[in-house]
């Protein structure tokens, strides 16, 4: 059978600054986090850093025409804050900036339509260094910063993202510690969620003055597919409730409905009074958006809290700090079947089910998936080529997953595969390989696999089969 995706379906692929550009001390760019970070002793695996990654800063000719034949619909990258605000204030480094118009101008040269994402994860240390998402002047500075980058771009890029899963920054990076900054104080991660609610809504503003209101705006946050390890359970499903509360709501309710939501104020409220929040924030919060980006990977499921139950991080590192700030009393299930390099199960039913929930929650809003796929051990043979047929299984069916949607009524606009290389996987270093093309990192050689050429027929043909 043949099923077909709808008529001006987005095909792209995704990356992040961080993660592949390399150069971090080329061209005036200041420090961020993740160069802090992933300096410190302990923090990644091996002790890797992103001081070069995939050399993407110097090849991203190469990596353009390699998009190019893949034939990508479009591309959704992300911009380096301190490489275009060295400190995160003040005039704008102009070479920073014109390494990224350069890129967008051959990605329009090319047909590719450039996906430009505000904030993956690399805050300027020297923000950092004044309280970082922890204090409000972080989020007013976002959107200074997301003005300057609107007006040096412009309407050369298709659509505008804010923040990339600001769950991470929030809870990863001040909860668990796992993620940069690495700070483990349940406060700070509220506080850091907060902020980072407040940031999207002026980067939002700043660049529809910018730019004119028709400009798209979007988000992107990892919504958490939990289920219940016993769904007869009234317990196990309010387990599951607060998992969406901590892991969504504390996005949804502020961004697409103006409010916050009351669960997650009673969950917290042994934690913190919420008292940060100031009148007339969540009117800045509560931005009109074109778009809504989710990454998906996989589900988890949870129950109650009972005596003898593991406690995990929920499929995020294990680390001594949950990064579950409220959730105490919920206890994460480990993941059985076929699981990817990551430890994470593969269910392509989660990825149909939250589109649709999404979609009947939001009616009208468009949905995008701007980043699923799976890390696998692969490795080139005797001839160089890498046959990744998991990850071809995989992409399958989870494209499969997103036409269920579609025929159950979800607007889904486009897909990105995650990720368009191998790269930088944060605290797992260059352990994990995510990539549809194959770095080498002796040679920063690229290297496309069995999945690219896979993907390059789907786009082709425009139907999956």
């Amino acid at each position: 059978m043949t099923r077909q995706f709808p008529e001006g379906f987005w095909f792209g692929s995704a990356t992040a600054a961080y993660q592949i550009e390399g150069a971090v001390a080329e061209d005036g760019r200041g420090p961020s986090i993740w160069d802090v970070f992933s300096h410190t002793p302990g923090k990644t695996a091996g002790g890797d850093n992103g001081d070069i990654a995939c050399d993407h800063y110097h090849r991203w000719h190469e990596d353009v025409e390699l998009m190019k034949d893949l034939g990508l619909d479009a591309y959704r990258f992300s911009i380096s804050w301190p490489r275009v605000q060295p400190t995160g204030r003040g005039a704008p480094n102009s070479r920073g900036l014109d390494f990224y118009k350069r890129l967008v101008d051959a990605l329009r040269e090319a047909g590719i339509r450039p996906v430009a994402t505000l904030y993956h994860w690399d805050l300027p240390q020297a923000l950092q260094e004044d309280g970082g998402w922890t204090r409000r002047a972080t989020a007013e500075a976002f959107g200074e910063y997301a003005r300057l980058v609107a007006e040096s771009l412009g309407d050369n890029v298709a659509m505008w993202t804010t923040l990339n899963e600001p769950w991470c920054s929030a809870f990863l990076g001040h909860a668990s510690g796992v993620h940069a900054p690495g700070i483990t104080d349940p406060q700070s991660a509220l506080r850091a969620a907060h902020h980072l609610n407040l940031a999207h809504g002026l980067a939002a503003q700043s660049i529809h003055q910018a730019l004119g209101v028709d400009t798209p705006v979007s988000v992107t946050l990892n919504l958490h597919v939990a289920r219940p390890r016993d769904p007869g359970s009234p317990d196990d499903r309010a387990a599951v409730k607060q998992i969406e509360t901590l892991g969504n709501d504390v996005w949804l309710a502020p961004m697409l409905e103006g409010q916050m939501s009351g669960e997650l104020i009673a969950m917290t409220r042994a934690v913190t009074d919420w008292s940060f929040v100031r009148e007339g924030d969540l009117a800045v919060i509560h931005q009109p958006l074109a778009s809504l980006g989710i990454n998906y990977y996989s589900t988890m499921t949870v129950c109650r809290s009972r005596e003898g139950d593991a406690v995990s991080s929920g499929g995020h590192g294990e680390a001594a700090h949950s990064p579950w700030v409220g959730c105490g009393d919920v206890s994460f299930v480990a993941p059985t079947g076929p699981l990817t390099a990551m430890g994470w199960n593969i269910d392509p039913a989660g990825l149909r089910d939250v589109l649709v929930s999404t979609a009947k929650r939001f009616p009208g809003l468009e949905l995008f998936v701007t980043e699923n796929g799976m890390a696998a051990p692969d490795r080139p043979d005797a001839s160089g080529v890498v046959h990744d047929d998991d990850r071809i299984a995989y992409l399958e069916a989870h494209l499969g997953a997103v036409l269920d949607a579609v025929d159950e009524g979800a607007p889904v606009g486009g897909y990105f595969v995650w990720s368009l290389m191998d790269n930088f996987e944060w605290s797992w270093g260059y352990d994990r390989r995510f990539g549809i093309i194959r770095v080498d990192y002796d040679s920063y050689r690229r290297i496309p696999k069995d999945s690219f050429r896979y993907y390059q027929r789907l786009i082709a043909r425009r139907s999956l089969s």
